[in-house]
C-alpha cells in the first residue's frame, strides 16, 4: 500500500483564488467554502453551478487550494476530476473559467457544456438534479 498523497480533484490558478477570496470577504456572510457542482441545462446540457457554503457536506470532496476551500458536489466529483479553476478579466466580459479534461464540446455562447464521467469514454449526461 502506497503513502502517496491522493491527487486533488480540482485546482486553482492564482488569478481564481484572489477572486474567490475577494468575493468571500465581500459577501458579508461567514463561508465554509464554495461549493462546486454541475446540473442539467443549457444549450450543450450541463452547466457548471457555484455558490457560498456555509457547511461542509457529510460526502462532499474537500479541496484546500491557495487559501480557498473548494467544496465539490458528491454527484459532480467525476466529471471535474482534473479540472483547474480560472478567472479571466476582459473588456467585454469577466468570469470562471473551468479548464476541463473531461469536457467533450460546448456551445457558442460558453455558458454549458458536454462532460464525460472522467471513468467513462462516451459523452454521458450529468445524472443531477436540475
Amino acid at each position: 500500500m502506497s503513502n502517496r498523497p491522493r491527487p486533488q480533484a480540482m485546482t486553482l490558478t492564482d488569478a481564481a483564488a484572489i477572486r474567490l477570496r475577494e468575493l468571500a470577504g465581500a459577501s458579508g456572510k461567514e463561508v465554509e467554502g464554495v461549493r462546486i457542482g454541475i446540473k442539467n441545462g443549457g444549450c450543450a446540457g450541463m452547466e457548471y453551478t457555484m455558490e457560498y457554503a456555509t457547511e461542509r457536506g457529510p460526502h462532499d470532496e474537500v479541496v484546500e487550494d491557495k487559501g480557498v476551500t473548494i467544496l465539490i458536489d458528491p454527484s459532480a466529483i467525476m466529471f471535474l476530476l482534473g479540472t483547474e479553476m480560472d478567472y479571466e478579466a476582459g473588456k467585454m466580459r469577466s468570469g470562471f473559467v473551468f479548464n476541463n479534461p473531461n469536457q467533450t464540446s460546448a456551445c457558442g455562447c460558453g455558458e454549458s457544456v458536454m462532460l464525460t464521467r472522467a471513468d467513462q469514454t462516451d459523452p454521458e449526461p450529468a445524472n443531477t438534479p436540475d
